[in-house]
């Protein structure tokens, strides 16, 4: 089946683009797009294409109900490994030097080989560390 790019469709993977570092919520993606008049099923239903095209990674975290969603269809996100706040739920790539450094490690202690496109470490980045509360 041929996916058409739409003009909802565009708008939403330009929605993405301008949030290319982050989880964002469908929630948050409807409320965003409120202003273009798109509605919700052709949200979802888009939602849902192009997460079986390999441009969205739909995402989940421990203790929430949400469904996120991650932009991936990118040349900065092609191959990386992700790293995501737990708090804040900002998602970033590891260095390349890094990503080398814990492939290269977990294959010679583990010989376990890592899926680069499809690896997300989860913890706490350095502005959420270093809040107290």
């Amino acid at each position: 089946m041929r996916n058409y790019n739409t003009q909802q469709r565009q708008i939403l993977l330009d929605f993405f683009a301008a949030h290319k570092d982050e989880n964002v919520s469908t929630a948050e993606v409807i409320d965003g797009l409120k202003p273009y008049k798109i509605s919700e099923s052709a949200i979802y239903r888009n939602l849902v294409s192009l997460e079986k095209e390999g441009k969205l990674r739909r995402v989940t975290k421990a203790g929430d109900r949400k469904t996120y969603y991650q932009y991936i269809d990118h040349d900065d996100c092609r191959g990386q490994i992700h790293i995501s706040c737990i708090k804040c739920g900002k998602t970033t790539h590891i260095s390349q030097d890094a990503s080398r450094y814990l492939a290269k490690e977990l294959i010679k202690e583990d010989g376990f080989t890592i899926d680069n496109d499809e690896t997300v470490i989860y913890g706490l980045c350095k502005q959420c560390k270093n809040i107290r509360g």
